[in-house]
């Protein structure tokens, strides 16, 4: 079977990269705003890896599931930060310590793979 490439499919193509290269070009970035919209979520966007690090340390996928969406839930209607409400609950402090925490909610977590994921995207 012979392929035939469709010239409007090319140009619609050429028009988006355009259009897409244009606007990383003029992409401006601010770090600090960035820092302050993770931090509206009030910690809750750790709680992936709270869950994953329960679960590494002995707890239940289901009780792990159970523990972070009660305190996940309670932080998000109830505008509290989600890390001291895992500190204060005796069924984390079974399986994570303080320190254990501390690492869990630090925003460079998020950011340890960066240099990798643009390198793999873009090319060195």
């Amino acid at each position: 079977m012979e392929r035939v490439i469709c010239p409007d499919a090319t140009i619609v193509l050429d028009f988006m990269l355009g259009r897409f290269t244009g606007l990383l070009d003029r992409l401006v970035v601010y770090p600090e705003r960035m820092l302050h919209n993770l931090n509206m979520t009030q910690g809750v966007i750790f709680s992936q890896m709270v869950l994953l690090a329960l679960i590494e340390k002995g707890a239940t996928r289901e009780d792990a599931y159970a523990i972070v969406q009660r305190h996940a839930m309670k932080s998000w209607e109830e505008g509290l930060e989600f890390k001291p409400l895992l500190q204060k609950d005796p069924a984390v402090a079974d399986y994570l310590h303080e320190k254990d925490l501390k690492k869990i909610f630090d925003v460079n977590n998020f950011l340890k793979n960066i240099d990798f994921i643009f390198n793999r995207a873009l090319g060195e």
